[in-house]
């Protein structure tokens, strides 16, 4: 049996594979397309969604690891899809090399963080996805593809998000920044102040988020600058702890628990109130059980068809979480309904519950990338039943 990291998702796939190279694994797309089979592909399980469940046959990309090259003029470098972000972080050190941004967790794979808009905080920062700017995919007939930014840049915009429905990557290349180091330092503070001065700390800081746990009255605020920048202290709250280093070691923080998550991405316009409806929603019915923290985290606009930041200057995504070992549905469908009345779109990699005729009127480019989609899998070999959902419901 396949367990997810938070334990909430189980399946007990009929065939699993762990191909060492990309002939491997395009022959056992091949087969499956052979034989009216479905392939779903597993990374390092992070998602709490059921992304990759598959009664069926299960890639794990867990031997198609490691740097492929690097190129410091350029600032870009080359993976196997199955390295995580972290064995990236480490194998560009040599190179005097760096990734963009990263999120809390640094042990999804490459692939699996790309293809579901995994993302960090900063208001000037895209998501991890916004990085890629070639790939080579096995698609859904068997077939190996190659794509790039300049050739095929509609397709990069499509396959940037793409949640491995218009093929299986087998090497993805990065726009990189040269290696840099920054300070993260960690303040209490009043959610008044933190509001009162939103948006100045997101045009400041490179980084910024903060977040509240439903039984304090006050908010942590966590901010990243450049070490060599002059940045003051926060003028409210109280700093409580700092950390120095290259940003590969500071961006990620531990993860001891494991959690469930439901996350929304919703205008920046509509944030504080979107956030201050669902704190007033705990308070109100939710406060005896949960005790785990909101998040809230700004993110810069893209132009990935998928994205949940697509087509917009900046959005903030608001996260609720869950304890692994605690019920989550009620909570998590509770919340749900703000966010969607805020006209959210939901993070690909945790919970939701909407299908396709909801997210069609969320992405502008929703039939285009249909379009794709038929087009590089036309049997839907790389469906499971959950992308159906998402896809097919109202095709």
């Amino acid at each position: 049996m396949w367990t997810s990291w938070s334990g909430n998702v189980r399946f007990t796939p009929e065939r699993v594979f762990t191909p060492s190279d990309e002939a491997g694994l395009q022959q056992v797309i091949q087969d499956a397309h052979a034989r009216g089979g479905t392939v779903r592909v597993v990374g390092s399980r992070h998602s709490c969604s059921d992304v990759y469940v598959t009664y069926d046959t299960l890639v794990s990309m867990e031997r198609l690891s490691g740097l492929v090259r690097a190129d410091t003029d350029a600032c870009t470098a080359a993976f196997l899809p199955g390295t995580t972000v972290e064995q990236a972080g480490t194998a560009l050190m040599p190179h005097d090399l760096a990734m963009e941004n990263m999120g809390h967790i640094d042990q999804q794979t490459l692939a699996g963080a790309i293809s579901t808009g995994t993302h960090g905080a900063g208001k000037r920062l895209p998501n991890l996805s916004a990085q890629l700017i070639g790939v080579r995919l096995v698609d859904g007939t068997g077939t190996i593809r190659v794509f790039d930014e300049d050739n095929h840049p509609d397709t990069m915009q499509a396959l940037r998000v793409s949640l491995g429905a218009l093929g299986v990557f087998t090497e993805v290349t990065l726009r990189l920044l040269p290696q840099y180091r920054l300070v993260r330092k960690q303040y209490r503070a009043s959610l008044h102040d933190c509001l009162i001065h939103l948006h100045d700390l997101m045009d400041t800081h490179r980084n910024f988020l903060f977040y509240w746990y439903p039984r304090r009255d006050d908010v942590t605020v966590r901010t990243w600058d450049e070490d060599d920048r002059d940045v003051p202290d926060l003028p409210f709250g109280e700093l409580y702890k700092t950390a120095r280093g290259y940003a590969k070691d500071v961006l990620p923080s531990e993860q001891e628990l494991r959690f469930n998550e439901l996350e929304y991405s919703v205008s920046l316009e509509d944030a504080v109130a979107c956030f201050l409806d669902i704190r007033a929603r705990i308070k109100a019915k939710h406060r005896k059980d949960v005790g785990w923290r909101v998040l809230f985290r700004p993110v810069r606009g893209d132009d990935s068809w998928l994205s949940n930041s697509y087509g917009k200057p900046a959005v903030v995504a608001i996260t609720i979480h869950q304890n692994a070992t605690l019920p989550y549905q009620p909570y998590f469908d509770d919340i749900e309904t703000i966010f969607r009345a805020y006209g959210g779109r939901p993070h690909w990699g945790k919970k939701h519950s909407l299908r396709a005729a909801d997210l069609r009127t969320l992405y502008p480019k929703w039939d285009a990338f249909q379009q794709l989609r038929s087009q590089l899998d036309p049997e839907g070999v790389l469906l499971n039943d959950h992308l159906k959902t998402l896809f097919t419901d109202d095709e």
